[in-house]
């Protein structure tokens, strides 16, 4: 394989583990995905393992969490690895790995202070604060019941087959609170120094060891920047990987960040690899491999870390979601053709911290691979598909890969509807990587592409298609607002788009995700060049790269924007309450940290040469701006179906995406819905 590609010679160099040979250097890193959590899912979580090792996959997979006792439930009956039954469930994954070349360890997932549950326990009863649950202080008998925990669930995990576990030890879990004095206020001998703080990760390492031997692959996920306050010191950190290197890891993964910090660590807007460095770092001071995780999304940023010395391992968690088949393609010089997360976390991480199975926003089949497939059709059909965004692209693609003849229309001179608005948003660049892989699938599969056509019912009738499918998407909502046309009103789409100029001083009418997205991208203080940005990234969030105080903190130096922005709404509630989760938060901090200010439950009076007139709380007041722009929701674009199918009957017309609904952009449902549809055609 090492020699077979010259474009990636480091990611096809095989390694070593624990006596175990690994094909190559990308290792698919724990994401839960939820099927994890009822027995009855296995068969499924399987099949969507399975997908991923086939061919040429990852050299190794490891499972999302699973927990070793009910205390270290992530969510009540979550998936546990406890009693020898539980073995059965996973036999059913190792088998299914193993049949196509793969290796998996199963991750242990102890949650501590963040299980969502009254059972959860940890090193003192501080409560988290993203959990409503408050914790049991352990006794010392109760520690070492729960080091007995980790390794009967490795010893269940080697017996149904696992090729290793993976000790989570990072992100503000259970080990975590066990080694940071943020959490660990004890005064016995597993709390205060250092050394006694440390004791329950080396334990658990060095007999899990004792129990397994020497031929199982033991991974330490290795919490290497808390950022959080009273987190580890660099010089902890490097403690704690030569200690787990003596106890008997095989290899150390990095962890960055706990959950409750206020620092983005995986959303969109960290730029790729940000942490790297920082594995980097440990690996100079240990002599056992070290994987470097977190925005990695591509084969060429994988191959340069690995042969530039940052790693011995890359670890991609939701690269795997968004295309199965990501480690085939690398393997046959074909990246263009790579299904990229974009990591804006709203169909996997979003899904999850909702109770709701994961799925990937550009590609919805990942964890649903036994429901959702596009077979090959023993009818090829004519179809055309008229709008190229997101719901068109999809179901245009899938159409056309299960061998119908399918002619895509659009009246714009490129594809990408919505799409191209996104990818202008900082932070949101890799929006573009989604569109270059729908050109390339356009081209693979022989779509007919008709750009800079604006079709008429009457035409498509002329030409006689088997299917119709309607994907023209959404416009901007018109406001009746007084004053709605005066020349300081633009639109969003032609602020970003158009790039028409604006002044120093906004005022933004809408706080959906599009009103937000405005704010940041009026804000108008990102460098262009990679480097200078990641640089400034640091700066604004308060990293230390150098780590020269506990959790890589320092005091954040917020740049300067080069407009004064008010962003508003009608709705009382407090802005960017739909926003995503896991992404929300990053969003409303960023604006509050360059002084955007957020008005709702806003009546709009009047907009004239003073500015925007309103009223909030029944008192009246003047926004003195240079403009403002319109975000207040879109309208669905479907005359065209009207005309098609006035009465909604006809079965060979079908309205998908922004066309069909325009409540809110939103490219998940629009990719999903172009998916399914094309897998029924």
């Amino acid at each position: 394989m090492y020699a077979l590609n010259p474009a990636y010679p480091t990611i096809f160099k095989p390694l070593d583990l624990a006596g175990q040979q690994i094909e190559n250097r990308i290792l698919m890193g724990s994401m839960h995905t939820g099927l994890e959590d009822r027995f009855w899912n296995y068969g499924k979580l399987a099949a969507y393992f399975a997908e991923r090792a086939k061919g040429v996959g990852p050299g190794l997979i490891i499972t999302g969490g699973i927990s070793p006792n009910r205390a270290g439930w992530l969510a009540p009956f979550g998936g546990t690895m406890n009693w020898p039954t539980d073995v059965l469930n996973h036999r059913r994954v190792t088998k299914a790995v193993h049949k196509e070349g793969g290796k998996i360890c199963m991750q242990i997932l102890h949650a501590g202070r963040y299980g969502y549950h009254p059972f959860s326990v940890s090193a003192t009863d501080i409560q988290a604060p993203i959990n409503r649950f408050t914790p049991k202080a352990l006794t010392e008998e109760g520690i070492e019941d729960q080091i007995k925990a980790y390794v009967r669930s490795a010893k269940l995990a080697q017996k149904a087959g696992y090729d290793g576990v993976e000790i989570m030890g990072s992100e503000g879990y259970f080990i975590n609170q066990f080694l940071c004095l943020r959490t660990n206020k004890r005064a016995d001998s597993w709390g205060g120094s250092f050394e006694n703080r440390s004791r329950l990760p080396i334990e658990i390492v060095r007999r899990t060891r004792e129990a397994v031997g020497d031929g199982f692959i033991i991974v330490y996920r290795l919490s290497m920047m808390d950022l959080v306050e009273e987190g580890s010191t660099w010089e902890e950190v490097v403690a704690l990987g030569q200690a787990v290197e003596v106890a008997g890891a095989s290899i150390i993964n990095t962890g960055i960040g706990w959950h409750e910090a206020r620092i983005p660590t995986i959303v969109t807007s960290v730029p790729h690899a940000a942490f790297a460095g920082v594995s980097r770092k440990l690996r100079e001071q240990v002599t056992i491999p070290v994987i470097a995780t977190n925005r990695v999304n591509s084969p060429e940023q994988a191959e340069r870390l690995l042969s530039e010395g940052y790693c011995d391992m890359v670890s991609m968690a939701r690269p795997f979601l968004a295309d199965p088949q990501f480690m085939q393609k690398a393997a046959a010089q074909k990246s263009n053709e790579i299904n990229t997360c974009i990591a804006c976390n709203q169909a996997c991480l979003d899904h999850i911290f909702k109770g709701k199975k994961s799925s990937c926003l550009v590609n919805p089949r990942a964890c649903s691979e036994t429901t959702l497939n596009y077979k090959p059709t023993a009818n090829s059909k004519t179809v055309a598909v008229v709008g190229a965004g997101p719901a068109g692209l999809s179901a245009a693609t899938t159409a056309a890969e299960r061998g119908h003849k399918v002619t895509l229309f659009e009246a714009a001179p490129e594809i990408g509807g919505q799409f191209n608005i996104a990818m202008a948003i900082p932070g949101k660049e890799d929006f573009a990587e989604t569109l270059r892989y729908y050109q390339a699938m356009l081209e693979k599969h022989k779509v007919n592409l008709a750009l800079d056509q604006n079709v008429s019912a009457e035409f498509l009738r002329e030409q006689g298609f088997d299917h119709v499918v309607i994907a023209t998407g959404v416009k901007p909502r018109a406001v009746d607002i007084p004053g709605h046309n005066h020349p300081s009103v633009l639109r969003y789409d032609e602020v970003v788009r158009e790039r028409k100029p604006v002044g120093k001083r906004v005022a933004i009418i809408g706080a959906g995700g599009i009103g937000f997205d405005l704010a940041e991208f009026l804000l108008g203080n990102e460098p262009t060049n990679a480097e200078d940005h990641l640089e400034h990234w640091y700066r604004e969030w308060g990293i230390d790269p150098s780590y020269s105080s506990r959790g890589g903190l320092i005091e954040p130096q917020v740049s300067t924007p080069v407009r004064e922005i008010t962003l508003m709404q009608r709705k009382p509630a407090p802005l960017g309450k739909g926003l995503g989760k896991t992404s929300g938060w990053v969003h409303r901090l960023q604006l509050r940290k360059h002084n955007v200010e957020m008005l709702g439950g806003v009546q709009y009076r009047l907009i004239d040469d003073q500015g925007l007139h309103i009223s909030q709380d029944g008192e009246e007041r003047l926004i003195e701006v240079d403009n403002v722009v319109i975000c207040a929701g879109q309208v669905s674009v479907n005359s065209l179906y009207q005309s098609l199918n006035p009465y909604g009957k006809s079965k060979q017309v079908h309205l998908i995406g922004g066309a069909y609904l325009a409540a809110e952009v939103d490219a998940k449902r629009a990719i999903k819905e172009g998916c399914e549809l094309a897998a029924r055609l």
